[in-house]
């Protein structure tokens, strides 16, 4: 039996919508991921971007579980010394809402030139509205 690689021509990609209102937020990220590398597609190739494209609404929604609002830390660097900025998941909700869900989804993709081709494909909105009617996004039910 031989191995069958996709051509670039035969990698058909799809538009998924996630409701992340009260779904939990680890949950949303590796459904996303999944979407987003291929994995769910009988073609899924480790060294090719077969994956979707996936759309989260209702970011700002997410669920926490335990005590992460408040001890869940968001790191950023300025690239100076000492320029280590630490925010509290509470405060990195009302701020900035889709930074929680993109993060978490980016962890989970692979750390090189293609994980970050398939980040590109995740578009995540802090409200129910999207811009993508006219992709015709197929609703994906939040585990």
């Amino acid at each position: 039996m031989k191995t069958s690689i996709p051509s670039p021509g035969d990698i058909t990609r799809q538009w998924h919508l996630i409701d992340a209102e009260e779904a939990v937020l680890g949950r949303i990220a590796s459904t996303a991921a999944k979407i987003l590398m291929g994995k769910h597609k009988p073609s899924y190739t480790p060294f090719l971007d077969t994956g979707d494209h996936v759309i989260v609404v209702n970011a700002a929604k997410v669920k926490l579980t335990g005590n992460k609002e408040e001890q869940k830390l968001y790191r950023r660097h300025s690239g100076y010394p000492g320029g280590l900025t630490e925010t509290q998941a509470r405060k990195v909700r009302v701020s900035r809402p889709t930074r929680m869900v993109e993060e978490a989804v980016q962890g989970m993709l692979p750390k090189s030139k293609l994980g970050k081709q398939m980040y590109r494909k995740l578009q995540v909105y802090a409200g129910p509205k999207h811009p993508h009617q006219a992709q015709k996004p197929v609703a994906l039910a939040a585990s």
